[in-house]
């Protein structure tokens, strides 16, 4: 965990974590029900929800991923039973720059805020969103490049007839929110964990004998077909003020023959960001 020490100094500049994080993000104590996490996760569409005990001290978060363990809704599993580490805690002095290049280095797109490192008292959520919005309000130049110069091109995809089952496993063991779903090379669509956690039809869970036997469901079922896309010549201005407004976590990128050639997810912007933060430094 980061301590920041650091003042502010010109607008823009030396932005500190309590200055932009969501201090009104949802959180939950450990001894509630898991089936209540899922249903406050799946209401306020979150990616992580801050658990806390009775002294609102931070013990652990539950992701989209943890509650989708969950079989029944009736099931009396508490959240301490479902609870998973926080990849990365920020606390409310810490250095946004600083706090963002180590949730990029830890593979954090989320992380709860605490009062300091020997304070646990749970603050709010921190999000690499967060940090694209205040550098949009600050220093929009930065984000001046071309879609071309910083997109993925190493593409994973899913097909629109793959099950859903076999794309969640695909998700989960690639640590990946969301797949774009093509046909011979045409992006018809795109799967994220919301569309699947709002679905339901991951549940039961895999190996079960009822999800041995029953129809497997197909991704065209859920996917969502009116997706935003840019092209390589888009700046990634553009690209980040969607990502904020949307409150989506990548983008598609096509040719002007409709097919996908690349992909614009929050973390590319925000490395985007961070290197040049370090090239005015230098």
């Amino acid at each position: 965990m980061q301590s920041g020490t650091g003042k502010r100094g010109i607008r823009g500049d030396c932005l500190l974590v309590r200055e932009i994080a969501d201090e009104k993000h949802p959180f939950i104590y450990e001894d509630e029900l898991a089936t209540k996490a899922r249903a406050i996760i799946r209401e306020f569409a979150l990616r992580i929800l801050p658990v806390t005990d009775g002294d609102k001290n931070l013990l652990g978060k539950v992701s989209r991923r943890d509650v989708m363990t969950i079989s029944s809704s009736v099931s009396p599993i508490k959240v301490r039973g479902i609870m998973t580490e926080p990849k990365y805690v920020a606390t409310v002095g810490d250095d946004i720059d600083q706090t963002a290049k180590e949730m990029l280095r830890h593979s954090a797109w989320y992380a709860p805020v605490v009062n300091s490192a020997h304070d646990k008292t749970y603050r709010g959520v921190l999000s690499l969103e967060d940090f694209i919005r205040a550098s949009l309000k600050t220093n929009p130049n930065k984000l001046s490049k071309t879609v071309s110069e910083i997109m993925s091109k190493k593409i994973v995809a899913c097909s629109p007839d793959d099950e859903i089952d076999n794309v969640w496993r695909l998700m989960k063991d690639k640590s990946f929110a969301g797949l774009p779903v093509i046909r011979k090379d045409a992006l018809v669509g795109i799967i994220s964990q919301k569309d699947l956690l709002e679905s339901g039809k991951t549940l039961p869970t895999f190996e079960s004998t009822k999800g041995r036997f029953r129809s497997p469901t197909k991704i065209s079922t859920i996917m969502k077909t009116d997706v935003t896309t840019v092209v390589p010549s888009s700046r990634i201005e553009a690209v980040a003020r969607i990502i904020v407004a949307k409150n989506i976590g990548r983008v598609p990128v096509k040719d002007e023959k409709g097919r996908l050639v690349g992909i614009v997810d929050r973390e590319d912007i925000v490395r985007l960001l961070i290197n040049k933060k370090r090239e005015k430094n230098e």
